[in-house]
């Protein structure tokens, strides 16, 4: 069964830290053979089940075509080059290039030689058993296209077959419960709970091609899977042979007898036809759920959830210690060995976790999964130790995981992708072992409760003395975009907490779980969106956990890309933060270059709840700066309706009817225009007699329209601004030249783009405002010590930063002792590039892919400048921003309680 690409990974490093040491030994038969079946498990594949190609003789030699490469392993001291030779004849007897390996892969127990059949660069990998890590990403491609595809292909396929039962006449419950039904009849069909192909031929067989008793059919097939053999009367053999699977995915009350046709045959027969072997049952509900459109899955927050994310949740978690204790146990004496064995054997099966939000199952499915594959590497040590299996017992069971889920169909769909689970991981024990595992019908199976976890007590699900792990995908739901019902909830959860509604829906799977895991030493780790560890919600939310709950972060991952099994689901930008009431005595802090990169891990000895290695503090509201430097506002705020503004095209046909209005149409600036370059103009009437404007009838039918539209507004000091229709909502422009910085800029941008702005240039309120500023504070703000603080310290907006004045510029740590003439200096030469490109915009400028190079090396010659203001140099934000908060608790203590905004925050 092909594995996703980061369980091929870890098998490899499994694999490396088991051989790398014999290959010197491996020189008999049996040595041999276990190198090979070793190697060829990383990829999920066995000697005996997979096709051999035979391209040569030897009792120690196999060769094996899997996803586009052909593998040669072969003894030690056979003629390698030869090897070659047969192989790229074999490659010849393709007769479609398209269907021809893309790789020879050839492995004597000592090196690995990997040809690439079609790439240009025809430049031979060699590499050993110890280097086999690094040259893994050769077979990456061709991992995760195989699975990809199968996943594409089955989910376009089932939607198909959705249709068709719909138009046929099932609908809502009954249409869900059809389809679940047959997708575990797929999955069962090609992963030894039915006999293969079983349910297939079955159709084959026993339906007619119009399809006009299919419906018959199949109901005696879910009624036969739902009835013990014993109980089984008059059915002909070929529905005896079906198994009693014991699934509640059969007990449901009988579905509606709808006739079906030939069409919904043939879409039914289309979906047999795939190898179900080839997927997860992790992704069994991201497949049901490709079938519902993206509105429905917006509606109940669903992302579902990718192997390699699940495992960044699970590993830190509790998978890396326990895979560490094996191996430290592994190395044990013999004689104590196996009675430690034995212990963390009972131990493993001792483990209970959790998911309270848990959709269709993926995070319990892993877990349960990766629990089961350690036990096995257990069981296979403990029968090394005793030198036979007959005693060995699988403890760790599928009724160790418990779910909440609230909606119907994915607590359903949780329970069976579970019940799979089990039955695949006892297949694996029986193939090892060479014993069969009676795993039907089934006898205990997880607990996943249709409930809303926000208001169900969790200890009526699993009391908390009996868990130890929690972990989850709670929905992502913004707290401006919460319903209102959502909005009690996170009321009712956080009991009257002063500023909960600011908080997203997630919080409050944080603060049940860290209610619920009072007096234990119960482990948590929830992915989340970015903006609880940012901006206003970090200090109301984790000042409520730390303070009152006492929860202290063990782990992190600072923000990355979130991705999704399926297509159609929007994009997030996440964190992961894993935390309990015992702290760790080290921690482990995951940080990323970009956010679709992979993270670096770093040890560290604390976590602050903006996830960075730094002391335990709270960047709150200021209403002025923290250090001396010029305050900061808001651009103006039109309050208008769209009616003081125009463009070029707009403004001159105004002109042409009445040019004497040309002095009240000035320039005008928002985020968006300054970023893009786009040319936008207003009507500015600041200070100008209202006589002057008068018999203007652009400006008087601009001005009614603004009056009418302020006049409906539910604010009461809205309304009253319909008297002053003539002017902005609120003015704060500039009387001199002033920096701009835009509220909100891209994530993919290494430094927000900001600049200085002519005071006949009216900004806009989507703009913070520096007045009287220098080319010193040009130069420290544009810097990556103040892009840093930024980042870890700002609120969210999409997939983009949310700058805010009091939060971000005001608690600014600004250097303490400067060079002011070489910043001045070197911020001139950013301007001055930015110069030699008058024709591109700054978004165009800024943009990683289309950056100048000599504005990289501006900006790179200031950061430097800059760094050295502050005394060191850094080599990641990290360090960056940890040094930043050091600086700020000084600074902080120094100048007093912060000071709160109580008027508009930028």
């Amino acid at each position: 069964m092909p594995c996703s690409w980061d369980e091929i990974k870890t098998r490899a490093a499994v694999f490396v830290l088991a051989w790398k040491d014999k290959i010197p030994s491996a020189q008999n038969g049996s040595d041999v053979q276990s190198f090979q079946t070793g190697f060829l498990s990383i990829f999920g594949l066995s000697r005996v089940s997979e096709k051999k190609i035979c391209i040569q003789n030897g009792a120690d030699s196999v060769a094996v075509l899997w996803n586009g490469i052909l593998m040669l392993l072969t003894a030690p001291g056979t003629d390698v080059p030869q090897n070659y030779q047969h192989a790229q004849s074999f490659v010849q007897t393709f007769s479609k290039k398209r269907d021809r390996p893309r790789g020879i892969l050839i492995c004597d127990c000592t090196h690995f030689y990997y040809y690439s059949v079609y790439r240009r660069d025809t430049k031979l990998h060699q590499f050993t058993v110890s280097e086999l890590l690094q040259c893994l990403e050769l077979f990456d491609c061709t991992a995760r296209h195989s699975v990809d595809h199968i996943t594409r292909d089955a989910s376009a396929r089932i939607r198909k077959l959705h249709d068709c039962l719909k138009e046929s006449g099932f609908e809502g419950h009954q249409l869900g419960m059809y389809l679940i039904r047959l997708l575990l009849c797929f999955f069962a069909d090609d992963t030894g709970i039915f006999a293969p192909k079983q349910f297939f031929t079955y159709l084959i067989q026993q339906t007619h091609p119009d399809g006009s008793n299919l419906h018959t059919h199949l109901g005696l097939i879910f009624d036969t899977l739902n009835t013990p053999v014993a109980a089984r009367f008059g059915n002909c053999d070929a529905l005896q042979n079906f198994p009693f699977v014991n699934s509640p995915v059969f007990k449901e009350e009988q579905l509606d007898i709808i006739p079906l046709n030939a069409k919904t045959r043939k879409a039914l027969l289309r979906c047999c036809e795939l190898d179900w072997s080839a997927l997860s049952p992790s992704l069994f509900g991201a497949i049901f759920q490709s079938v519902m459109n993206s509105q429905e899955r917006h509606d109940i927050g669903a992302h579902y959830t990718s192997e390699k994310n699940i495992r960044k949740v699970i590993c830190p978690l509790f998978l890396d210690r326990l895979r560490a204790e094996f191996e430290t146990i592994r190395m044990y004496p013999s004689e104590t060995k196996k009675e430690q064995l034995i212990q963390f054997h009972r131990q493993l099966a001792r483990l209970k976790i959790l998911d309270p939000a848990c959709g269709c199952g993926n995070f319990l499915v892993s877990s349960y999964r990766a629990l089961r594959k350690l036990e096995l590497s257990v069981i296979h040590e403990l029968a090394d130790q005793q030198g036979h299996t007959r005693d060995l017992t699988v403890r760790v069971t599928v009724d160790q995981c418990y779910g909440i889920e609230i909606e119907e169909f994915p607590a359903l769909i949780a329970q069976t992708a579970l019940w799979l689970s089990d039955c695949l991981m006892n297949n694996d024990v029986s193939a090892l072992f060479g014993t069969g595992i009676v795993h039907i019908p089934r006898s205990v199976s997880a607990s996943i409760v249709h409930a809303n976890a926000l208001s169900i007590d969790w200890e009526s699900v699993v009391p908390k003395t009996a868990l130890r792990y929690i972990v989850g995908n709670p929905p992502f739901f913004g707290s401006r975009i919460m319903n209102k019902a959502q909005k009690n909830e996170v009321i009712a959860v956080f009991d009257g907490l002063r500023k909960a509604t600011m908080l997203d829906y997630v919080t409050c799977w944080y603060k049940k779980a860290a209610s619920y895991i009072q007096g234990t030493d119960i482990e948590v780790a929830f992915v989340s969106t970015n903006s609880i560890c940012q901006g206003e919600q970090a200090p109301i939310l984790w000042s409520e956990l730390m303070y009152k709950h006492g929860v202290t972060i063990n782990f992190a991952h600072q923000t990355f890309k979130w991705s999704a099994e399926t297509r159609g689901i929007a994009t997030v930008y996440c964190v992961i933060v894993g935390f309990s009431l015992i702290s760790r005595p080290l921690k482990k802090l995951y940080s990323y270059t970009t956010v679709m990169g992979e993270p670096t891990e770093t040890v560290v000895d604390r976590i602050n709840p903006y996830l960075v290695d730094a002391p335990l503090l709270f960047i709150d509201r200021r209403s002025s700066p923290l250090c001396a430097v010029s305050k900061i506002v808001l651009g103006n705020m039109p309050r208008d309706d769209g009616n003081f503004f125009m463009n070029r095209d707009e403004r001159d046909k105004i002109l042409s009817l009445e040019p004497e209005l040309a002095p009240y149409i000035k320039p005008f600036l928002g985020a968006h225009e300054f970023i893009n370059k786009v040319t936008r103009y207003c009507l500015w009437l600041k200070g100008v007699p209202p006589e002057q404007y008068a018999h203007s009838p652009v400006i008087q039918e601009r001005l009614k329209k603004i009056r009418a539209f302020r006049e409906k507004s539910t604010r009461k000091a809205t309304a009253k601004q319909a008297e002053s229709a003539a002017l902005f909502g609120e003015i704060r422009q500039p009387a001199t030249d002033y920096i701009l910085i835009p509220l909100t800029s891209s994530y993919r941008r290494m430094y927000v783009p900001i600049g200085f702005v002519s005071t006949d240039i009216i900004v806009g309120n989507s703009n913070a405002v520096i007045p009287d500023a220098t080319r010193y504070h040009f130069g420290v703000l544009t810097s990556l010590m103040h892009m840093a603080w930024m980042r870890a310290v700002c609120g969210r907006l999409g997939n983009g930063y949310r700058y805010s004045g009091t939060i971000v510029y005001n608690n600014f740590p600004w250097p303490e002792s400067a060079n002011n003439q070489l910043i001045e200096t070197l911020a001139q030469g950013v301007l001055d590039v930015r110069a030699l490109f008058p024709h591109r915009s700054l978004a165009d400028l800024y943009d990683p892919a289309t950056m100048p190079p000599e504005l990289a090396d501006a900006h790179h010659k200031l950061d430097r400048a800059v760094e050295i203001a502050y005394g060191r140099t850094f080599s990641t934000d990290s360090a960056r921003v940890a040094y930043l908060f050091e600086l700020y608790q000084k600074l902080h203590s120094k100048g007093g309680q912060t000071s709160k905004k109580t008027g508009t925050d930028l």
